[in-house]
């Protein structure tokens, strides 16, 4: 956490992540506009909320300004993605659609980072924060493993098929099992939320869709869960 306005101008200067910040509604000053300029320098959107919130994440003189820097840096795929070709390696990225819970994102990272993806990629906007819980549950995966968070998400999505990698969107919007594509191409995996799934503009472009087979009475397994059985299949296929 870092409060105080100046405090947080400096925060950003230095090229910290911002990963939230709450102003206190109704507030003015010089200072509070030099703030605003280096927000929108760096595409920065603050949260107005009232003065009791800012108090109740923190007790010192907070100037009407509270900020949450991010534990991580986030990366560029589009960096992360020449380097692992130019390792002679394939792809293998995974992409998180609107997965808001930390716990699950933290479990994610988890198994992503003990199953060798490559990098994960997220959205700017809709997305889980990743915060100390998030970290812990990921036992440390996110300190590891690059996570790519982009505020053009489909024109992202689009770079990494324009690169050669096949879309495979893991949903239940189809009759293929997760067993029928080839993972051993250059591949993302794309994951949806548990409430809305794998936003339409993405499933429209993909190249395939598949589910899990499912026997039981409870319709779908948690995403986190749902992220490790895709992915063991496609290292299954890999490792043959």
């Amino acid at each position: 956490m870092v409060f105080g306005i100046r405090a947080i101008i400096e925060a950003i200067l230095a090229g910290k992540e911002i990963e939230s910040l709450y102003l206190q509604r109704g507030l003015g000053g010089g200072l509070l506009t030099e703030l605003k300029q280096v927000m929108q320098q760096h595409q920065i959107i603050a949260q107005q909320v009232p003065v009791e919130k800012l108090n109740r994440l923190t007790q010192k003189n907070h100037q009407g300004a509270i900020a949450f820097i991010s534990p991580i840096v986030y990366q560029k795929i589009e960096n992360i993605i020449p380097e692992i070709f130019e390792k002679g390696e394939v792809p293998l990225i995974l992409v998180l659609d609107g997965i808001t819970d930390v716990r699950n994102m933290g479990a994610i990272a988890r198994t992503a980072e003990c199953s060798g993806v490559h990098a994960i990629v997220i959205p700017a906007k809709g997305s889980a924060q990743v915060n100390p819980d998030a970290i812990k549950t990921s036992a440390g995966a996110l300190y590891k493993i690059p996570v790519c968070r982009h505020d053009n998400f489909m024109q992202t999505v689009r770079f990494l098929q324009e690169s050669g990698l096949q879309l495979v969107c893991c949903t239940e919007k189809t009759n293929d099992y997760i067993y029928k594509p080839d993972y051993t191409a250059p591949t993302a995996i794309v994951m949806g939320s548990e409430e809305d799934g794998i936003r339409n503009e993405i499933i429209r472009i993909a190249d395939h869709l598949a589910k899990i087979p499912m026997f039981g009475e409870i319709e779908s397994l948690n995403v986190s869960v749902s992220t490790g059985v895709i992915l063991y299949e496609a290292i299954r296929q890999r490792q043959q």
